[in-house]
């Protein structure tokens, strides 16, 4: 049986996105959800589109520690979708860390 940690310090990301590109963002986007997903310390990630505004993109991630996010950030695939996603935005990404402090996994 795997070693559980005694305590988890959960950390959500919430990257947001404008773009006048969706189709284009939304495959950049999509590939590197996908490719996140198997990265240490990731409990989920997840991919939005608003239903009203078809310009706005969102990722909402959560990651076991601030250490397992940070390295994310480091990582191949968070700067590749970050040189790809930045021509196709009409603003600059709105990128937010949180606290876990009501956080729950169904699964």
């Amino acid at each position: 049986m795997a070693e559980v940690a005694d305590e988890i310090e959960p950390v959500m990301v919430i990257l947001g996105f404008r773009t006048d590109r969706p189709d284009e963002l939304a495959a950049v986007l999509a590939r590197y959800v996908v490719l996140s997903r198997g990265q240490p310390g990731c409990r989920n990630i997840d991919y939005v589109a608003s239903v009203t505004d078809p310009g706005r993109l969102m990722i909402v991630e959560k990651w076991e520690s601030m250490q397992s996010q940070r390295a994310h950030f480091d990582s191949d695939e968070m700067v590749a979708m970050a040189n790809e996603a930045v021509p196709l935005l009409s603003t600059e990404p709105d990128i937010d860390l949180f606290e876990g402090i009501s956080m729950h996994d169904l699964a």
